[in-house]
């Protein structure tokens, strides 16, 4: 808790601060999805366009839970579960990745011919 009009103006500051970076940072991700010279890899969106754009948003989501959600203060229990929720993040997300190489290719539920 807040123990003097000093301790709260420095917090308003931080929150002011980060709030700031935050808006930067989506204005950088809105640069980097429309301009083309800001276009990394191949031309359109690929799979660099794509850990660049997720680069962005885990750095701005860490900005929030560590100060505005005040992860900064709690106990390691909680660093364990963001840590496994980060883990179970990129497990799905190498499955989808892998997903395009699964044998299975049956294409009848989007043309309308059943099993």
């Amino acid at each position: 808790m807040a123990d003097s009009v000093e301790h709260i103006k420095k917090t308003a500051r931080l929150y002011l601060l980060i709030g700031a970076v935050l808006f930067i940072f989506t204005g950088v991700t809105v640069a980097v999805a429309k301009i083309p010279m800001l276009d990394v890899g191949k031309h359109g969106f690929d799979t660099m366009d794509m850990i660049l754009g997720l680069a962005i948003a885990s750095f701005k989501a860490s900005l929030v839970g560590y100060i505005f959600m005040h992860l900064n203060h709690e106990k390691k229990a909680i660093y364990w579960i963001f840590f496994g929720a980060i883990m179970f993040f990129g497990f799905m997300i190498f499955l989808f990745m892998f997903a395009k190489y699964d044998p299975i290719h049956f294409n009848g539920f989007q043309l309308g011919i059943p099993n």
